[in-house]
């Protein structure tokens, strides 16, 4: 069993890629652990279901591992959110899968390989659980810097495009001894750089403690020496406090980047979405962060196309962000999931309509984002080494999260090697990336 190969495939979020790092841990004890599929004897794709594009991507890249049957592969395993979501009925339509996992079983994982290696029923483990959260030792496909720590699983939020909270049970938090004992492990490693995420990262420990903890995690984590870098993902505006604000403006170790994912700014929209926030306590939370934290990046994404959204509610969206100026902004066209509130809610616009949006807002972004990169020219940041291409040493400021935002391409007369710290001084701007040169020809 020990000479036969394991490659896993990991689709979708950052919660997802953690799942996908425990199991390769798993599969490291029994199995050798390959990244290329062709010469794997198992094959594992960790799923996204999310949207309808998340849902074909993995459809589409179950169907293609297949092929490999014909060669090495032996065993094909589905995992994740979309196993989780179809269940069996995954197996049925696909007969190309010897076996699935739900986001709750990977405990179970060697005994679907054992069984699709030895030729037995197909095993399908796609329990619903409200208590686990998958932790344990992880083997990092990030660069080997950089770690996303989950601080806890599902969501209590019953947001009406959202099947979230029937794909990963409700919230639920991991206690600050339990995170901090993992950090604590992911800089033993040579990780300078931590990003939290959750699906709601504000509501962390709420159920826990009775109240919000994340200013007490950040605290709590800030005391690890050799750690750089805390970063802050999926933070709902409206459940920011000002204990998280505070701790943000203060704390030295954490990024001044908050990800704040509003969907949209239309009341009636943000209504009819089955979201938390409203316009003004929106706009006042914005004001405040700004107000308290100098120089804060905020990253945010929008829907476009949600049903019943008029031209009058896009026009309201597209001035929020000319008015803004958020620093990163994504735009999502609206997926209509079944099992959602918003499956059958009338007035669905049409798909012409939502990609027309998606567009508009997308070009109006790209203006602003070249408008602030230009600000910066002859500023000087410091920032973390991503990667060399040959050419460029690929590195990011405090200001760019990894692999959703830009970075700053520079150019050096000595070696720097991934996770060094430099200064970099703003030559050039582009649309989302900068330019730049070593400041001091130095690496910390």
């Amino acid at each position: 069993m020990n000479n036969l190969k394991a490659c896993v495939i990991n689709l979708g979020c950052d919660k997802n890629r953690i799942d996908s790092e425990i199991m390769l841990n798993s599969l490291s004890n029994n199995y050798k652990i390959t990244d290329k599929p062709e010469e794997a004897d198992i094959i594992i794709i960790n799923t996204c279901g999310f949207i309808e594009d998340s849902k074909q991507e993995s459809i589409n890249t179950i169907l293609y591992m297949a092929n490999y049957k014909k060669q090495n592969c032996k065993a094909l395993i589905a995992t994740g959110c979309l196993t989780q979501r179809y269940g069996k009925k995954l197996l049925e339509l696909m007969p190309e899968i010897d076996g699935i996992l739900g986001v709750n079983d990977y405990i179970h994982l060697n005994d679907v390989i054992e069984g699709a290696l030895n030729k037995k029923e197909k095993c399908s483990f796609c329990s619903y659980s409200d208590i686990n959260i998958n932790t344990g030792k992880r083997v990092l496909t990030t660069k080997p810097h950089i770690a996303y720590l989950r601080i806890s699983e599902g969501c209590n939020n019953s947001c009406a495009y959202c099947a979230i909270p029937q794909i990963r049970g409700k919230f639920r938090s991991r206690s600050i001894e339990d995170i901090y004992n993992e950090a604590i492990e992911l800089v033993d490693m040579g990780v300078k750089e931590l990003i939290l995420v959750a699906q709601d990262t504000t509501m962390y420990g709420v159920d826990l403690y009775g109240q919000k903890s994340l200013h007490l995690l950040l605290n709590k984590l800030s005391n690890i020496k050799e750690l750089k870098w805390i970063r802050l993902l999926y933070c709902y505006a409206e459940e920011i406090t000002d204990e998280i604000i505070d701790e943000i403006a203060s704390n030295e170790k954490v990024c001044k980047y908050i990800d704040i994912p509003l969907q949209h700014i239309s009341d009636n929209i943000l209504k009819n979405m089955r979201r938390r926030g409203r316009k003004k306590v929106i706009l006042n939370n914005i004001n405040k962060i700004r107000e308290k934290i100098p120089n804060v990046i905020l990253r945010t994404t929008f829907i476009v196309g949600f049903p019943g959204e008029k031209e009058e509610e896009f026009n309201e969206l597209k001035n929020f962000i000319k008015k803004t100026r958020f620093d990163k902004l994504g735009v999502f066209k609206y997926s209509r999931e079944e099992d959602t509130a918003a499956y059958d809610m009338p007035n669905q616009i049409d798909e012409e309509v939502k990609e027309f949006r998606e567009a508009e807002l997308m070009f109006l972004q790209q203006n602003i984002s070249f408008e602030i990169n230009l600000s910066k020219i002859g500023k000087v940041y410091e920032a973390i080494v991503d990667e060399y291409d040959g050419q460029y040493y690929h590195v990011r400021s405090y200001e760019m999260a990894p692999e959703v935002d830009g970075e700053i391409l520079v150019k050096s007369n000595v070696s720097l090697n991934a996770g060094d710290i430099v200064n970099v001084k703003i030559i050039k701007a582009l649309e989302y990336d900068l330019m730049g040169v070593i400041n001091d020809e130095s690496s910390k």
